[in-house]
């Protein structure tokens, strides 16, 4: 029999955090006794999965790629009975990858419970260590990023979060070389903020405006402030430091997660989008002062509702302005089509949707912008 879910915790507790992959394969052979155990995590891109126990680079096992696509377990037998599962390793709605286990047969219900659970467990471990160990974000790089990309994915919350009340997922890109865009988000209690900001500028500079506005609005938001305050110490501290000459357009929004009335603070350019009952429409804000962009900037909360249901959709402009070879935008011709798309997936493959379809139409063109989107559902 394997040993109780809390064994496992203390287990992995228990472990150097570099370490996590091998202790949790040897506990698979010694009790569920599996033959192979593999741990795969995502790369950047969230379209390629890594492995962590085998030789490194991209792994093309399609059930990994479906099983982290769709979130759930799967398994496949041969014509000898023996079994492959896959099982989503995810902690509070972020996907970080997929264990693989094969065993000599297929597992009975409560076994395969217990490997859910076991999956579980490694998913929390691994989020807690990633911050004490290189190992996870070694295997996660398939490319090198650039210095201002490494800066910009160490400000990121994470790529999804979730509970029963909602699903929340998030896509910055071209991921090895991203520059000023950035997304970033809270959960307090019934509360949820969301910001979508755009540095301007290119390269490190770029970077660095934006982890200065981004660090002063969670200065302010840890201390209690609300989207006013928040807004007006980032634009003090950009203008502070660059004296109008470089500015963060964001845009900030705090749901409430019980009544689905929405706070916003439109402080440049990124897009507002709801999807309710098979149509989109664009939120329509007053776009006021990006941030930094003169001292003492004042901002004001504009409000619209959410209906139980709803998508909630932020673009940068990176994504709705783009126009490949001066063309008509993105935004223009081809963002409603690609939205649609999403209609039937769930928050964090919609945000690959969208990202495809922005690739797809600047075939021939390399992007003049990094982009992000940000989707969010509201199951109340």
């Amino acid at each position: 029999m394997s040993d109780r879910p809390v064994s496992v915790g203390a287990l992995l507790r228990a472990t150097a955090p570099d370490r996590l992959p091998e202790v949790i394969a040897e506990h698979l052979r010694r009790h569920f006794a599996a033959d192979r155990v593999e741990v795969l995590v995502t790369d950047l891109t969230l379209r390629r999965l890594a492995p962590l126990l085998g030789p490194p680079g991209p792994d093309s096992d399609p059930g990994a790629l479906r099983c982290f696509g769709s979130q759930r377990p799967g398994t496949e037998t041969d014509i000898t009975g023996r079994a492959r599962l896959h099982l989503p390793l995810s902690c509070w709605g972020e996907r970080l990858g997929v264990l693989r286990v094969e065993l000599p047969e297929r597992p009975e219900p409560e076994q395969a419970d217990e490997l859910r659970i076991v999956a579980d467990e490694l998913a929390v471990a691994m989020r807690a260590a990633d911050r004490m160990t290189d190992r996870y974000r070694r295997a996660q790089c398939l490319e090198r990023p650039t210095m201002a990309a490494e800066l910009q994915w160490d400000l990121l919350p994470g790529r999804s979060l979730g509970d029963d009340r909602f699903q929340l997922a998030g896509l910055l890109e071209p991921a090895y070389d991203v520059r000023g865009d950035h997304f970033d988000w809270s959960l307090l209690g019934d509360r949820l903020t969301i910001t979508v900001l755009n540095g301007a500028g290119d390269g490190m500079e770029s970077a660095l405006l934006t982890a200065t506005a981004v660090n002063a609005m969670r200065n302010a938001r840890r201390c209690g402030s609300d989207l006013v305050e928040q807004a007006e110490l980032a634009s003090d501290a950009v203008h502070s430091r660059y004296g109008g000459s470089l500015h963060a357009s964001t845009l900030l929004l705090e749901i409430d997660l019980i009544s689905g009335w929405v706070d916003a603070v439109d402080a440049g350019s990124p897009h507002c989008m709801v999807g309710r009952g098979g149509e989109i429409e664009q939120i329509r804000l007053e776009q006021q002062l990006p941030l930094g962009m003169f001292g003492e900037a004042r901002y004001e909360i504009e409000r619209f509702r959410l209906e139980p249901g709803d998508r909630l959709l932020v673009v940068s402009d990176g994504v709705h302005a783009a126009a490949p070879g001066g063309g008509t935008t993105f935004g223009e011709s081809a963002l409603l089509t690609a939205l649609r798309r999403t209609r039937l997936q769930p928050a964090g493959e919609a945000v690959g949707t969208v990202m495809r379809s922005l690739r797809e139409f600047h075939k021939g063109y390399e992007p003049e912008d990094d982009a992000v989107t940000v989707c969010l559902d509201w199951r109340r």
